[in-house]
């Protein structure tokens, strides 16, 4: 959940209303926000840095921190929290977005042109002017927060999109979006004074705070993403950083904006939420000037769309939902406070949902909407229409039972990691990574975390080797999912419960784990027998020393393994004393 930082004394003055901070905190809950904490910017830099000194000459201002929820994306700046708050408040209605055409006799919209070349790497782009936009302080400084804030959150830190603003008195159209070698590429980057090639630019970048994690999204491609204008002057190396020349300052007043994207839906939605918000300090507010954008495949569109579509939603049915019983009347007024809403028909009302509200995708988010214009602390608590009786899920109580049962035996519970690295479950227990079962991961942030665990066993072993200090023998057990990929399974994979336990001691003890094993059958009445009970039968498993393995095989069907580790499963997890260990899959015993 994104936090938005906002200044009181800018939020109450655009409000037209003073809060103390309980009111306003109660002021955004009703309107489905959270007031997350009251600061300043000197109290922030302290707690973020731990210097005072650091934060001497910060301002203390006072800052509300707001939480707002990930699909608001059009909440994420002082101007749309205070349009959202203002509608909700009903000092203003719903702003009709419009797009308009160039200003002058014969003047033509602004171009940009898509090349072939961009299918390489980043295939679509969209476009749009504010013109006779003002700029304070302020306000530049929260149009240039609200880009990182959707970097962030929607552009899934600039992947799928890339932002770029320019300022467009200094620029001549028409504009083309082109993919070219790095070497070819040569401009002056943001705030620089030197001119860099591609290749010059990564390598300045690379301890850059904050580029350096954008660098690898294009670093390895044989092709660079770049916007040029009619003169050749290059405006952006997306996804990485814009020219210096066309910078965009306080002073300026006719800003071009351009979306570099490999998801064009979610580009759409960007520059529309951007040239929303900050239309309201244009001339003539709520206006948007289009721009042209040609396709690879020479196709012209207009960019923003700025669609308001129109849904319909039944009284009943949202009544039903909510658990309210409002007329259609009452609810149209309700719903008038967060989206244009007017009756149709006796039980059916037509919303109008705009341009900044990409979050509705289907009726029960109108739903949501109407339970906020009502207010969720007045929604009549009511029992449910059917009686249940609840009981535990018998997997669960079968193992908390199990659990005490073992833990009466003399083990120590652990409870380890579900993620783990490939080499634990793979080279580390004398196997191949492909000939596992294992669910991985599409983009681990650390090496300990690649996959889901195929096994109990190498956590249990890490925390041996994490305890090594301590007396033995040391016996330690967990009860828990491990997750098996499962083409016949609706998502790929499934989870499977079970039983570990590892004895460590100066000898293997063998017979200290077989023994669990026979004290847990007997708590299940599992008898010693081939075929209704249980038996062990002799095999061979790479991660077990040989001839001291064993398949658990429950009515016929194999369940686990018993044995004492081999010597270079102990050594990989950096352990010196012998370990025997069994480990079954209790499911069967449900």
């Amino acid at each position: 959940m994104p936090t938005v930082g906002v200044k009181r004394d800018l939020l109450f003055k655009a409000l037209g209303k003073t809060y103390t901070d309980d009111e306003f905190q109660k002021f955004c809950f009703e309107f489905g926000l959270e007031l997350d904490e009251v600061t300043t910017e000197k109290q922030m830099i302290t707690k973020e840095q731990g210097l005072v000194e650091a934060a001497k000459d910060a301002s203390e201002e006072i800052i509300y921190r707001i939480d707002i929820p990930a699909n608001r994306y059009d909440l994420l700046c002082l101007e749309g929290l205070v349009m959202g708050l203002q509608v909700f408040m009903g000092k203003i209605k719903f702003p009709r977005f419009t797009k308009v055409g160039p200003v002058g006799k014969g003047a033509a919209p602004q171009k940009l042109i898509v090349t072939k070349a961009t299918a390489q790497i980043r295939p679509f782009a969209v476009a749009a002017v504010l013109r006779d936009i003002t700029f304070t302080k302020d306000s530049y400084d929260s149009f240039i927060d609200l880009q990182d804030k959707l970097h962030q959150n929607i552009c899934r830190k600039r992947t799928l999109v890339a932002i770029g603003t320019h300022d467009l008195d200094k620029l001549q159209g028409p504009f083309t979006f082109d993919a070219k070698p790095p070497k070819d590429i040569r401009f002056v980057p943001l705030n620089q004074e030197k001119a860099m090639t591609g290749e010059e630019l990564m390598e300045f970048y690379s301890t850059h705070a904050q580029l350096k994690t954008y660098l690898p999204i294009i670093r390895d491609s044989p092709v660079y993403p770049v916007i040029y204008d009619a003169n050749g002057v290059v405006l952006s190396l997306p996804p990485i950083i814009n020219g210096d020349h066309s910078k965009i300052t306080l002073q300026t007043k006719n800003v071009f904006i351009e979306c570099t994207a490999t998801d064009l839906t979610k580009a759409r939605i960007v520059l529309d939420t951007l040239v929303c918000m900050f239309s309201t300090h244009c001339a003539k507010q709520f206006t948007v000037e289009y721009c042209e954008v040609v396709s690879a495949t020479g196709e012209t569109k207009q960019y923003p769309d700025l669609a308001f579509r129109k849904e319909t939603i039944s009284v009943a049915e949202t009544n039903a939902y909510i658990g309210l019983n409002e007329s259609a009347e009452k609810m149209a007024y309700l719903l008038n406070r967060l989206l244009p809403t007017k009756q149709t028909a006796p039980d059916t009302l037509e919303v109008e949902v705009p341009p900044t509200r990409h979050d509705i995708l289907h009726a029960c988010d109108i739903y949501e909407d109407v339970a906020i214009g009502y207010g969720y602390n007045r929604i009549p608590k009511t029992l449910p229409a059917k009686m249940h009786i609840a009981k535990q899920y018998p997997l669960n109580k079968l193992t908390e039972q199990l659990r005490e049962q073992i833990a009466q035996a003399g083990f120590t519970e652990g409870l380890t990691f579900t993620l783990c690295s490939r080499d634990d479950i793979a080279t580390k227990m004398n196997a191949q990574i492909d000939q596992i079962p294992a669910v991985h991961i599409a983009n681990p942030k650390t090496l300990e975390f690649q996959v889901v665990r195929t096994t109990l066993i190498p956590g249990l072993l890490k925390t041996l080797a994490a305890n090594r200090k301590m007396p033995l023998p040391l016996k330690l057990f967990e009860v828990s999912d491990v997750v098996l990929a499962d083409s016949k399974s609706e998502v790929g994979a499934k989870n499977e419960r079970r039983v570990c336990a590892i004895n460590c001691n100066k000898t293997a003890g063998f017979e200290v784990v077989h023994g669990l094993l026979d004290r847990v059958m007997q708590l299940l009445e599992v008898p010693w027998d081939r075929q209704t009970g249980y038996y062990l039968q002799a095999c061979d498993d790479p991660a077990y020393f040989p001839g001291r393995c064993a398949s658990v095989l429950y009515k016929g069907a194999a369940i686990g393994r018993i044995g004492v580790l081999h010597p270079t499963v102990l050594q990989a997890f950096e352990l010196t004393t012998p370990c025997s260990v069994v480990e079954f899959n209790m499911e069967y015993f449900v």
